[in-house]
């Protein structure tokens, strides 16, 4: 005390919860090139920490203490209690192909995912493919059953999906670095791989069985719709740090089927316009991807056309609260149980959706009524109309007001859907020969997840609920 006053040091305190923890480390001062050893410093702790715009980014806390007893005692609790969060990989084999788009995945894998796994003392086994085939022979022989997961990073689509058939014999955690097309390919080899393991018929599956591990995604592609809508944002970062987390998501997957077989597992489909928009840009792969994407939209558009179909589909079972019968649960139909609706025309598009697609050119999402988990589709329907009008409708999806407001376009929340095309002939199948579209067989695209399929027959859409878990 001095005086009439009296000065009192207080310690700056913070709380930090285990569960935001992800990686501990002693800290040492070392001199430059010194690897071990160093004076002893204290304990650093590394802790996810929420940033704005949905994005995680890492932070490091620094403990001082200059006893090595003491802090190796801290040391070793901290980690007993980080290697308790059961959902946390320990292990990841990661399969890199160096000839993949603009070297894209390397580039997020070496320079932002790796780092991050280092620091939370996730080990990685990486093999570089140096040749077709390559990822393949190594599978052969690798023992797969000493890690936690796999983390392939490869571009041919055969090769990727031969390459994670085999990986998810003896994966407990699976991570994809890629884009939207590369997601939808591990997604179904990981679901077809438990219906084979549960002895299903894998032509006709009404009901799958979940797929037994969480499956990562780390945007690494020109469109990353999955990932955007898992976390928020397409930050690779985020990503990471979610799947170092362990934070899990239940999501629900859609079969895609034709009356004799199944033909992918998947999140949403596109039949009309954005087909037709991806099967021009497929044929024009010599392109920069930008470039085409662009040049498939503008002609797609310019050339816009309607396709003749007939759509049925099964109206979800809402339940509501009925205050008249002393706020009970019942369960109210469109329609009546089990009836399936239909209607017939000439539509611009028909988009099936069981996740609200979100990214950078809608914000909102391409399907934003629907959720990742709640159990239904959405059916968005955009019946014929002048290319004016069309345009217009496609640019609401960028802003905030409602791009379903206009009279031609219809939503639906349903359970099922079947669309059955109308085969063109003569001279409108002409037409659509720069398209590759319609095929002497009748073969019509469908934009699934970013894939294009050809398909002549009906397609069956079925919404399976939390099919899949997947990091987020």
């Amino acid at each position: 005390p001095t005086g009439d006053s009296s000065m009192v040091l207080q310690a700056e305190e913070e709380i930090i919860e285990m569960k935001d923890v992800f990686s501990v480390k002693l800290k040492r001062r070392r001199f430059v090139g010194q690897k071990k050893g160093g004076t002893l410093l204290g304990i650093t702790i590394f802790k996810c920490l929420n940033k704005e715009e949905n994005k995680l980014t890492d932070c490091a806390i620094h403990l001082n203490n200059l006893s090595e007893d003491h802090c190796q005692l801290w040391f070793r609790h901290l980690k007993e209690i980080l290697n308790g969060f059961q959902n946390r990989p320990k292990s990841l084999k990661v399969f890199v192909n160096p000839s993949s788009h603009k070297r894209e995945a390397t580039h997020v894998y070496y320079e932002k995912v790796a780092p991050l796994f280092k620091l939370a003392d996730i080990k990685t086994d990486v093999t570089v493919t140096e040749y077709e085939g390559h990822a393949l022979s190594v599978l052969k022989e690798c023992e797969l059953q000493a890690f936690d997961g796999c983390l392939p990073l490869v571009c041919s689509v055969m090769e990727e999906f031969i390459l994670n058939c085999l990986a998810f014999l003896f994966c407990n955690r699976v991570v994809c670095v890629g884009g939207d097309g590369s997601v939808s390919e591990v997604v179904h080899g990981l679901l077809l791989k438990a219906q084979i393991d549960a002895g299903k018929d894998t032509d006709y599956i009404p009901m799958p069985v979940r797929a037994p591990v969480p499956l990562g995604v780390i945007p690494a592609g020109t469109t990353n719709i999955l990932a955007h809508t898992l976390y928020g944002t397409k930050h690779a970062v985020t990503a990471t740090l979610h799947i170092v987390m362990g934070h899990i998501q239940p999501v629900d997957v859609c079969t895609f089927s034709t009356p004799s077989k199944l033909l992918r597992f998947g999140f949403s489909a596109m039949f009309g316009f954005g087909a037709r928009t991806l099967a021009l840009a497929e044929k024009h792969r010599w392109m920069p991807s930008s470039q085409r994407k662009d040049f498939a939209f503008i002609k797609t558009l310019a050339d816009l056309k309607p396709e003749e179909c007939e759509l049925s589909f099964l109206p979800l079972q809402i339940p509501q609260e009925d205050s008249r019968e002393n706020d009970r649960i019942t369960l109210l139909y469109l329609g009546s149980k089990d009836q399936w609706h239909k209607i017939q025309g000439h539509f611009l598009n028909v988009s099936i959706m069981a996740i609200p697609c979100l990214c950078s050119m809608a914000p909102r999402g391409l399907a934003p009524n629907t959720r990742l988990n709640n159990g239904n589709m959405a059916l968005i329907v955009v019946q014929n109309t002048s290319r004016t009008e069309f345009i217009k409708h496609l640019k609401r999806y960028a802003s905030v007001k409602n791009q379903f407001n206009f009279p031609f376009v219809e939503t639906y929340t349903v359970q099922e859907v079947k669309v059955q095309p109308r085969f063109k002939s003569g001279l409108d199948a002409k037409e659509n020969t720069y398209l590759n579209t319609a095929s002497a067989e009748g073969n019509y695209p469908w934009n699934i997840d970013g894939d294009l399929m050809k398909e002549a027959s009906e397609v069956h859409v079925r919404v399976h609920p939390q099919l899949i878990n997947l990091y987020g």
